[in-house]
């Protein structure tokens, strides 16, 4: 089974916003992560606009080609852009203000009916595609079925930033099975978070039935030095080599 590549562009936007400028801009860097294979882009439109606005996604709808994944929390004003919008697939994603960057999957058995609700007015908007984002447990997965989700998408914040090589064993043996319990209860597995060039390979030997990942920083980071399409080009032949 081939695995698709999604861009997030989010840190295009971070450097736009930094200074109040036009540029660069998300929508351009959109077009070329496409150009040079992407099979989709993602951004993550937060409560707080700290990046990726309003502006941005409606352009994105528009121009966008391949796959568009729209990152949402459960805030009722994003929820409402993201059924106007109708990206192809909406990402459920935990969200606090004081954080970096997401730091962990969202605490499904916990939000389970606030959750399902939420996937049920994104199907009724007409996404056809609804996913949560979740840490690599079983029972989270199991909460994530009972939602009325498609798909969960693994975080592998813990993979990306294990010390060791025993700690890493650990994130990928955790990744594995949760990967064969989502499979197995009929939903659609997506990964994300911390991959990059170096630890993409391993990530992939070790953890199953991944049908896309999101890759963002990693990339964005080796765009400063190499441009947008090389950049995008090197992880498209690491994840489908």
């Amino acid at each position: 089974m081939a695995t698709d590549l999604l861009i997030n562009i989010d840190h295009v936007a971070t450097l736009r916003n930094a200074r109040k400028e036009t540029l660069p801009d998300p929508v351009h860097a959109a077009a070329a992560a496409e150009a040079a294979g992407a099979d989709g882009i993602v951004v993550h439109l937060r409560e707080d606009r700290r990046h990726i606005t309003e502006r941005d996604v409606r352009l994105l709808k528009e121009m966008l080609r391949t796959k568009f994944d729209f990152e949402l929390s459960t805030d009722p004003d994003v929820v409402r852009i993201c059924c106007e919008v109708q990206p192809d697939l909406a990402t459920l994603v935990p969200e606090r203000r004081e954080e970096v960057t997401t730091e962990h999957g969202l605490d499904v058995t916990a939000r389970k009916e606030r959750l399902r609700d939420v996937v049920a007015q994104l199907r009724e908007a007409g996404i056809k595609e609804v996913a949560l984002f979740v840490d690599p447990v079983c029972s989270e997965i199991d909460a994530a079925v009972e939602t009325g989700a498609d798909c969960i998408e693994l975080h592998t914040g813990d993979f990306a930033n294990a010390s060791n090589a025993s700690e890493r064993k650990r994130c990928t043996d955790d990744l594995a099975r949760a990967a064969e319990h989502a499979h197995a209860a009929g939903l659609i597995v997506h990964a994300g978070h911390g991959l990059d060039y170096c630890n993409y390979p391993a990530f992939r030997a070790a953890v199953p039935h991944v049908r896309e990942v999101s890759i963002g920083f990693a990339v964005m980071a080796r765009a400063m030095l190499v441009g947008m399409e090389q950049a995008v080009r090197e992880m498209r032949e690491l994840v489908k080599s």
